[in-house]
């Protein structure tokens, strides 16, 4: 079974930069999407990004397209999520995520279709 961390969040002020890893275990990350995904008090969990087996694609929310890069170091079994010009509404906590269905290239963006999940990590963005 994979287990899955998340660190690197923290409190920063609008336009700040924030990068968020995940570290897995259990079996190798290589053969896994993965993904990140945030939950706002109040609000559903919310697809972020995701990133293939390799690396060699990557799928963003519109929300976070051209701010957010998404990336992973399979060698580390690791991965990461380098967020630029945070804005207030990225107050959120952060997870990561590998999808119920392995196939490489399915990216779901409902949070019910990821089966395993770190603890989240908590990212506060003030004014």
């Amino acid at each position: 079974q994979e287990q899955l961390v998340e660190s690197g969040g923290g409190l920063v002020q609008a336009g700040a930069s924030l990068r968020l890893s995940c570290a897995a275990s259990g079996r190798a990350v290589s053969r896994y999407v993965m993904a990140w995904f945030r939950q706002a008090p109040g609000k559903e969990r919310e697809f972020v990004a995701a990133i293939t087996r390799s690396g060699g694609s990557t799928y963003y929310a519109v929300s976070v397209k051209g701010r957010f890069t998404i990336s992973r170091d399979n060698a580390k079994n690791a991965l990461y999520l380098q967020m630029n010009s945070l804005k207030p509404e990225d107050t959120a906590v952060y997870y990561c995520a590998v999808p119920s269905d392995g196939r490489d290239y399915y990216i779901p963006s409902d949070w019910k279709d990821y089966e395993y999940w770190g603890q989240g990590t908590q990212v506060t963005v003030s004014l």
